[in-house]
């Protein structure tokens, strides 16, 4: 199976495929996530280089400083209010985390690609701004791109410029779509995973205590949300380079686009038994394939696990 969509989707080659289509962006792109064979080792390793394990681990600090400034903020409220912990806890701390990373200290910056990161991820029937989401993403990156090169920063943007400029293999437009993928993906994804595993918690009172008194870590806890509810379920789009034969007389056609189901995976009853689709901590089997596999796994799990394993003990833990 491919990812790319210019290469071995005849629809997509033929221009079939409007920009109205409320999943064109997701195929448009040009970056690791849709390139294709060596096309997709070339500018992995070239990422790679910038996004490494040391600079993700030398972000604990901060995340940790975060997660306190955001758990402060949510005992302002009088007692009694309801408080709405997607968009008071699990949202602003990855998308500080990743902008800061990433070098975007400008405040309406980051709101106005947060509003078009929402539009990227809807998944409702009718998206909004579908169609100017991935564009104006595209946009609001070259504008930081422009300024990173003459004021370059100690952080992943300049340091993505500075592979980029020595290193012609990587194109313009790939730096600007390799940085519609961080600054989306890299803060959506871990929003979801902090949501699910809250909300596990939270309905599994025995569980959570469990955790709290040490009787399992909140690494478990993390990897088993990962495979019960992976934070993104299904992702667009890969295509058969060839007839594939899947068993019980279905074959998917050379072209045919795939929506591969991460969610499904990680219920799999002949992988986990009967009870694949309950959440529970002691599961000794947690695999799941919430970051991908293979050539594609994603880059940054290191910190998604990171921002986790920080910023629940931090919410949940009594003090």
């Amino acid at each position: 199976m491919s990812k790319d969509a210019y290469q071995h989707w005849p629809a997509w080659m033929k221009g079939e495929i409007s920009p109205e289509w409320p999943l064109f962006a997701w195929v448009a792109v040009r970056n690791t996530l849709t390139a294709y064979g060596s096309e997709h080792r070339r500018p992995r390793g070239l990422v790679s280089n910038a996004f490494t394990v040391r600079r993700t681990a030398a972000l604990r600090p901060r995340v940790e400083a975060i997660a306190e400034d955001l758990i402060g903020e949510l005992a302002t409220p009088p007692p009694g209010t309801v408080v709405d912990l997607r968009e008071r806890y699990a949202y602003p701390l990855p998308i500080r985390v990743i902008c800061e990373l990433f070098g975007v200290g400008d405040e309406a910056t980051r709101q106005e690609t947060r509003r078009w990161v929402d539009a990227f991820f809807h998944t409702g029937k009718d998206v909004p701004d579908a169609a100017t989401a991935y564009p104006r993403l595209q946009e609001l990156l070259r504008g930081l791109i422009t300024d990173k090169r003459e004021h370059p920063g100690d952080d992943l943007s300049s340091a993505l410029i500075a592979v980029r400029d020595d290193d012609a293999r990587l194109s313009e437009n790939e730096l600007v779509d390799t940085l519609v993928l961080f600054l989306s993906a890299g803060h959506e994804t871990t929003v979801n995973l902090l949501d699910n595993a809250i909300f596990a918690m939270l309905t599994h009172p025995g569980q959570l205590a469990l955790v709290r008194d040490g009787g399992v870590t909140w690494e478990e806890v993390i990897e088993e949300t990962l495979r019960s509810q992976a934070p993104v379920a299904n992702l667009p789009l890969r295509f058969a380079v060839e007839d594939i034969d899947v068993g019980e007389g279905i074959v998917l056609g050379a072209g045919e686009p795939i929506l591969a189901c991460y969610g499904a995976a990680g219920r799999d009853p002949l992988v986990h038994g009967h009870d694949a689709c309950r959440f529970d901590v002691t599961r000794e089997d947690k695999e799941h394939l919430a970051f991908g596999y293979g050539m594609h796994r994603c880059l940054g799990a290191p910190l998604a696990r990171l921002e986790a394993a920080i910023a629940l003990p931090a919410l949940l833990t009594p003090p």
